[in-house]
């Protein structure tokens, strides 16, 4: 099964992608993780994204395309796979269209009020990576794995999630349109528990 992954930042598409992943044996595929196989690989679209990025520049949609194409070529995307990331734009599902067939899009649904609640209350610790919610720390300020001081990053705070999830609604959300209208987006729910987000995911998957 062929899926897309959409939903703002920090709405959990990373977590239940990798869990989806692993219940249908399926991949899951970002552009970030595209464009570094590529170049890893040094095919000729991997290289001429190189070219753009070592300019300071953005890699036109044409040759994020034809990444696209090759990474889906790949052995391990026989059975399907899980896009996450990508397409951004709808001019890049459109591109998409032309590529590959996609069965069903899923759109994780949650609040912005609750997104930057959600992200501006994030703590990290910078050496071992431990990730934790003020709402869970109880005053707590020292990671509990290393003893190191915890900090909230500069893109975890509630300015900068505010333009984040402007930019998504900007750019991104006119997808939920686009595959609304060719009746394959699935809307679920994502304030949820991760547990029940899961299971409403792999219902619509299956229906």
């Amino acid at each position: 099964m062929n899926i897309i992954f959409l939903g703002p930042p920090g709405a959990g598409k990373g977590t239940q992608a990798q869990r989806i992943c692993a219940a249908l044996g399926i991949p899951q595929i970002s552009t970030g993780d595209m464009l570094r196989r590529a170049i890893a690989d040094q095919t000729p679209t991997g290289l001429k994204a190189k070219s753009y990025m070592d300019a300071g520049g953005l890699v036109p949609d044409e040759v994020i395309i034809d990444i696209v194409k090759e990474r889906l070529q790949a052995d391990d995307c026989a059975k399907g796979y899980i896009l996450d990331g990508f397409p951004r734009t709808v001019p890049q599902a459109e591109a998409l269209e032309g590529i590959a067939h996609i069965d069903k899009v899923v759109e994780l649904d949650v609040p912005d009020e609750k997104l930057i609640e959600r992200i501006s209350g994030r703590r990290v610790c910078l050496k071992c990576g431990a990730t934790y919610h003020v709402s869970m720390l109880n005053g707590q300020t020292t990671c509990g794995q290393c003893g190191e001081t915890l900090i909230q990053r500069d893109d975890d705070k509630p300015e900068t999630v505010l333009n984040r999830l402007n930019a998504y609604h900007s750019k991104t959300a006119p997808l939920v349109d686009f595959y609304q209208g060719k009746g394959k987006l699935a809307k679920v729910d994502g304030t949820g528990d991760v547990d029940a987000i899961f299971d409403a995911i792999m219902k619509v998957l299956k229906a």
